[in-house]
């Protein structure tokens, strides 16, 4: 379990060495080198290597090609969305969607590729972090920059798994050791630690330019800080920290810790709002002609690197197949995209053709209120936009599991007119492996939102300029109309589930078994349930991987509701 040789090679640097300076445009060189542990960690150069691989490694947790990877489950967990995919396809997301095995007895190990990619991504930064005072620094700044992000990154990998298992072992140097699982509380002290420790040490200046789009800044840390805040003091009903066993106290955040780091963000007058919701994501810029079968010319796509996103994963329209397709590591592209698209229908330019996870629950797109100019461009409507009129669109139709009728438009693949995707207009590149759209990991609105609900004296402000931004009229200041705007606001952006969570378990399986009803299953219909007992027994973990169990004989123990 966890075994992962530390030589830099291995360290998997793909798409990313070759890089000499800062000033350098982020993530776009490739080279190889043949380093280890034995003759690297000596020069500052060796550092910025280094933390290249720390990059590398959290990044392939967000593109790995097994069964889910945390971003699909955060969607296919939460009301907006159900399990998708097709009539032939293995059933590991529906178990995922209905929190029970019994609809696939045996799928025990969907998250392994999750598990080995998180772990071998946290020993990437382990052995940066450990190895720290045997470099060669030229300056403190790049000093406390490159830890600054090489400890945000593992706070962000780390604060991943904790809430998907809940109970996980905990790493904070480069080992190979059968270690037991760890008191969450524990875990989530140690990711505090390091997003303070990030907020300490990068420079308020560093990583803001275009160029660096893509790298951790001190506002990034800040608002992970807040958002980890709020849902461990909801999902457990307490303020983080954790007494060690020699009497120290770790990773202790308030409140109002967490409410002066968003402070800080909205202060610096680095970000704002857009001024057009639909701008934010290069699908949604496209909003369709009402009752035509075209689209508006050209694109109001803000960019990547726009004033309204704080963090965000950079990707590339690449891949590499391995021998025998089973290392999972290998590409670079954003397999979100791929795996949300219609479900293999390619004939409705600008979107192109996908797997058909994640249909878009009927119940999520009736909470949009009248007039909410985020539902065009989150929602895909096939009805609504003449798509399910098309003939071609019968066999996607009845390959399709969970069909709704709707699908998310945020995160969908995109295509010219001849069927070619938009990175690859010659059409020589799978429609599987060249997706590059960014994810979107933390933006503005969601920084007001949360400022708005950790007691801001300007929250009613934040909360209605993202309103207003929605075309909608002001509300009232209150948890249930900051949550209700938190579902419309950030739909599809693997939220919404840990917002349900942290209110409690009850209010995350109200809202999951609300969203059942009327599907089509291959053209037949259907109502899809769910069993509130079973979801409740999981407290909203996922089950750990089984064949990992089994490595460490014994020593990881499986979680409630999935022995």
């Amino acid at each position: 379990m966890n075994k992962y040789k530390s030589t830099i090679l291995a360290l998997g640097l793909v798409g990313f060495l070759g890089m000499t300076s800062c000033s350098e445009s982020f993530l776009d060189v490739t080279s190889k080198t043949e380093s280890n542990t034995e003759n690297f960690y000596k020069t500052e150069q060796d550092a910025w290597r280094a933390l290249l691989g720390c990059y590398d490694g959290w990044r392939r947790v967000m593109s790995t090609d097994g069964p889910l990877t945390f971003l699909i489950a955060s969607n296919i967990l939460s009301d907006e969305t159900l399990a998708g995919g097709g009539m032939g396809d293995g059933s590991a997301n529906v178990v995922v969607d209905h929190f029970d095995l019994s609809y696939g007895p045996g799928n025990m190990t969907i998250y392994t590729y999750d598990w080995k990619l998180y772990y071998a991504g946290v020993y990437r930064c382990n052995e940066l972090i450990t190895r720290a005072e045997d470099i060669n620094w030229l300056s403190e700044y790049n000093k406390g920059l490159y830890l600054g992000e090489a400890r945000a990154i593992r706070a962000i990998m780390y604060f991943d798994m904790v809430r998907l298992w809940g109970n996980i072992p905990l790493f904070l140097e480069p080992s190979t050791e059968n270690r037991e699982q760890a008191d969450p509380a524990e875990v989530y002290a140690w990711i505090f630690e390091d997003l303070k420790f990030a907020i300490d040490n990068i420079p308020a200046d560093a990583n803001i330019s275009t160029d660096q789009h893509g790298r951790i800044t001190r506002y990034a840390a800040e608002a992970i800080l807040a958002r980890a805040y709020l849902y461990y003091s909801g999902y457990y009903g307490k303020e983080p920290g954790f007494t060690t066993a020699e009497g120290q106290t770790i990773g202790a955040v308030s409140k109002a810790d967490a409410l002066a780091a968003v402070t800080d963000v909205i202060s610096s007058q680095k970000f704002d709002l857009l001024d057009e919701y639909k701008d934010l994501w290069p699908a949604a810029s496209l909003v369709p002609i009402p009752g035509e079968l075209g689209w508006a010319e050209g694109s109001s796509y803000a960019g990547d690197a726009n004033k309204e996103v704080i963090l965000a994963m950079k990707f590339f329209p690449t891949y590499n197949y391995p021998s025998g397709n089973t290392d999972y590591a290998l590409q670079a592209s954003n397999r979100l995209i791929v795996n949300m698209g219609m479900r293999n229908f390619n004939d409705c330019p600008p979107y192109g053709k996908g797997w058909g996870v994640c249909t878009v629950t009927q119940t999520f797109v009736d909470g949009y209120e009248n007039g909410d100019k985020r539902l065009v461009p989150s929602v895909i409507d096939m009805e609504g936009e003449g798509i399910a009129a098309k003939p071609s669109f019968e066999a996607c139709y009845l390959d399709w599991r969970n069909y709704t009728g709707y699908s998310n438009k945020k995160y969908t693949p995109m295509i010219y007119g001849n069927g070619s995707p938009f990175a690859n207009s010659e059409g020589t590149l799978d429609f599987m492996i060249n997706n590059p759209e960014q994810y979107v990991i933390m933006r503005y609105a969601d920084v007001l939102l949360m400022a708005a609900e950790l007691g801001a004296p300007q929250g009613a402000t934040y909360l209605n300029d993202v309103r207003r931004r929605a075309g909608l009229g002001d509300v009232s200041l209150t948890k249930e109309n900051i949550m209700n705007e938190r579902a419309r606001e950030l739909a599809f952006e693997g939220l919404r589930y840990w917002d349900l969570l942290r209110q409690g378990v009850d209010v995350m399986a109200d809202a999951v078994c609300a969203s059942g009803g009327k599907i089509w299953n291959g053209g037949a219909e259907t109502i899809n349930t769910y069993d509130r007992a079973k979801i409740i027994a999981t407290k909203g973990l996922q089950q750990i991987p089984q064949d990992q169990i089994t490595l460490s004989n014994g020593v990881l123990k499986q979680n409630d509701g999935w022995k």
